[in-house]
Order: structure tokens, then C-alpha cells, then sequence
């Protein structure tokens, strides 16, 4: 490892964001090198549940507080909290220079199968391919709403990110087996791999 390698990975990659509209009121704060600890209220537990499982399997450290109109309705703060956290993620990688930039992750839960392919490439693209079991998880979580979760989070973050859900029969399932395996191709793909100065990129920049 070259003394630049060992100075860039002491650089704190952090952000913090508070975001407020009429619907929903938010702050967050996520740290790329964490540990994997969260943090997290934001009204509706199943959200609450993945984010903690994307902290823990990503190694990020995540604070989230959230409050809105939840109790009528969790779309607007799935989507929300997608919004802030892809903006904050965006933040905490500055320049990009000197991370894998590419990463790609399968997790299984019981007999669901989810695969996610990221590209921290600067360029908003989201694909999803998952037809989910289940309409809804639990008692009021709308299955969709983990592709609105992702595609809020991978526009706002400036990631190229492909998911597929392989299998499954349960759509609990299935939303946790695509949010460990998102979690684990980002946390390797950001990761700081080579020289800080070199940019991952034929054109010279990710932005």
C-alpha cells in the first residue's frame, strides 16, 4: 500500500443532511467507513429494518430521522429518505478518485436470491427487475416500494445500478435479500482501492 493509499483512507467520508418539504422532514448522516451502526426512526418499521440491514452489510454508519405523513401513507417517506440518503451518499464521495468504482454482490435469504451490479459512474441509471411474490410486506409496506427506495437513492447518489431478484416465494424475502446484496456491491465499489489522484474514468472525472 503506497503512503497516498494510507493517507487517502483516513479521510472522513461522511455527509450530513437535513431535508424538509411539505410531506416529510429529515435528517441523516451516513459515514462510508463506519462500522456498520444505524441509527434509525423514520415512522415506518420495515423501512427502519432494511436501512439497518444496508448499515450492517454495507459497513456504513447511518443516522436517520425522519418525520411526515407516514401514518397515511410510507410512500412519501420511502421515497424521501431514498432522496436524502442518494444525496448524502453523493456528498461523502467527493471526487471519487481512487475508489474500485465497480462492485457486484448475490445474497440469498432462504430461498430468495437477489444480485445488484453498481457503478459509482456519475451517471444516474437505475435498472429493476424483480417481480416481487407478495403485494405487500407486513401489514401496510407495498412491495413496490423498495424499487421506489432504490431508484430515489441511485439518481440522487449518481450511481449506475442494476438489480435483479433471482428467485423467491416471500416478499419480505425478497426485499431484504435485494437490500443486503445492494448494500454489499456498494460497500465494495466505494471502497478506496487505488492511487487517491488516479480517476477510475477514460474521460478524467466521475461526476
Amino acid at each position: 500500500m503506497t503512503a497516498g493509499l494510507r493517507h487517502a483512507l483516513h479521510v472522513e467520508r461522511t455527509a450530513t443532511l437535513e431535508r424538509a418539504t411539505g410531506e416529510t422532514t429529515i435528517a441523516l448522516r451516513v459515514d462510508l467507513d463506519g462500522s456498520g451502526a444505524a441509527q434509525v426512526a423514520t415512522g415506518v418499521p420495515f423501512l427502519d429494518h432494511m436501512l439497518d440491514a444496508l448499515a450492517r452489510h454495507g459497513q456504513l454508519d447511518l443516522r436517520v430521522e425522519a418525520s411526515g405523513d407516514a401514518a397515511m401513507d410510507p410512500h412519501h417517506t420511502v421515497e424521501d429518505v431514498g432522496i436524502a440518503l442518494g444525496t448524502a451518499i453523493r456528498q461523502a464521495l467527493g471526487n471519487r478518485n481512487g475508489i474500485a468504482r465497480y462492485g457486484h454482490a448475490y445474497a440469498p435469504l432462504d430461498e430468495a436470491l437477489a444480485r445488484t451490479v453498481v457503478d459509482v459512474s456519475g451517471r444516474p441509471f437505475f435498472h429493476y427487475e424483480a417481480t416481487m411474490p407478495e403485494a405487500t410486506i407486513g401489514a401496510d409496506f407495498a412491495s413496490s416500494l423498495v424499487e421506489e427506495f432504490w431508484r430515489s437513492l441511485v439518481v440522487n447518489a449518481g450511481l449506475t445500478v442494476h438489480i435483479d431478484l433471482i428467485r423467491s416465494r416471500n416478499a419480505h424475502h425478497a426485499a431484504e435479500a435485494i437490500f443486503k446484496s445492494a448494500a454489499v456491491a456498494l460497500h465494495h465499489a466505494t471502497r478506496i482501492t487505488r492511487d487517491p489522484a488516479a480517476v477510475p474514468s477514460t474521460k478524467g472525472m466521475l461526476a
